[in-house]
């Protein structure tokens, strides 16, 4: 499986995300830092004990994190507003519920993408039987994200496979 970032097929979203993490120069899990991405962006993070949200207001950017969730909910909330406020356009509340559901799906889709990078898979041990464990401390979500990405990565990985033995 450590030859699995050889021939995993990335999504536009991926690569989107891989082009975002290089243009600030971040290219190992340690370097993914809430408030240095925030900076860079001249966003303001905050936490308060209320639901996560971004706000833009004129030239203001704005985070709000939830204070009652553990770092790891709050680091998947912070990429979620982040994707909303870098690759999203309008108010949620007045568009059409499927261009809203459409944004939403891109936000939990960049999330993991966002916090367990393809160009970083080099520095996950697919052979762990501990996988999940070493995946969520190396990048500091939760387990259950951690799942679900490895669970998605693993199936690219196997339809690509299965591709090449087509005839």
């Amino acid at each position: 499986m450590q030859t699995l970032t050889r021939i995993y097929p990335t999504t536009t979203l991926e690569d989107w995300v891989t082009d975002f993490y290089s243009r600030l120069s971040i290219y190992r899990p340690e370097q993914i830092d809430i408030q240095l991405i925030a900076s860079r962006f001249r966003i303001y993070v905050h936490t308060k004990p209320m639901p996560s949200s971004h706000q833009i207001v004129g030239r203001y950017r704005g985070i709000t994190l939830d204070s009652r969730k553990s770092k790891e909910i709050q680091r998947e909330m912070f990429f979620h507003e982040l994707c909303h406020i870098l690759r999203h356009y309008g108010v949620q509340t007045m568009m059409p519920d499927a261009f809203r559901e459409l944004q939403e799906w891109d936000a939990r889709n960049f999330i993991r993408y966002a916090a367990i990078p393809q160009h970083m898979l080099q520095f996950i041990n697919f052979e762990d039987p501990y996988v999940i464990d070493q995946m969520s401390n190396l990048f500091k979500v939760t387990p259950e994200l951690c799942e679900g990405r490895l669970k998605q990565i693993k199936n690219r990985y196997i339809c690509k496979a299965a591709e090449r033995l087509a005839p």
